[in-house]
């Protein structure tokens, strides 16, 4: 991957009354933003290796995918506009119909970091973004003190 991006990975999910903080980390500093309490609960559940008692949203689209011989291969965060995050989910496919294609799609973070921990996709932050990004570590380690 370009240089000018951060490698993250899914460091810690809390729960909060604002819904759920999704701390994504490289080693050395974390950033911060919120999703949905049941996002983050299919997100957690995935890392933490449960299976829901049904398929997910996330766990349909990804067999469809497999279906059509495709698959996950990375996720992108390219802006932040005040507290809200965007991203790119990107999508590589190659069936007996069609040649290899990669589509790249418009997603909510929390959608794609949910379909890249399902398929071990990495998860990348642009390098200017990920500077802007005040350092979360402190209060994520404040908040895990506190459960």
């Amino acid at each position: 991957m370009a240089s000018n991006v951060v490698k993250v990975e899914p460091v810690a999910l809390m729960p909060t009354q604002a819904g759920c903080a999704v701390f994504l980390g490289d080693g050395e500093k974390s950033i911060l933003f919120y999703v949905d309490p049941s996002i983050g609960a299919a997100i957690n559940m995935e890392l933490a290796g449960e299976e829901p008692p049904r398929p997910l949203a996330y766990d349909l689209f990804s067999e469809c995918l497999n279906a059509l011989g495709g698959r996950v291969t990375r996720v992108l965060i390219v802006k932040v506009e005040g507290e809200v995050f965007y991203a790119r989910l990107f999508v590589e496919a190659q069936n007996e119909l069609m040649e290899r294609k990669i589509v790249e799609l418009d997603a909510r973070p929390s959608d794609s970091i949910a379909m890249a921990v399902r398929s071990g996709a990495p998860i990348y932050v642009l390098s200017e973004i990920w500077e802007e990004q005040e350092d979360m570590t402190p209060i994520l380690r404040k908040m895990q003190q506190e459960q």
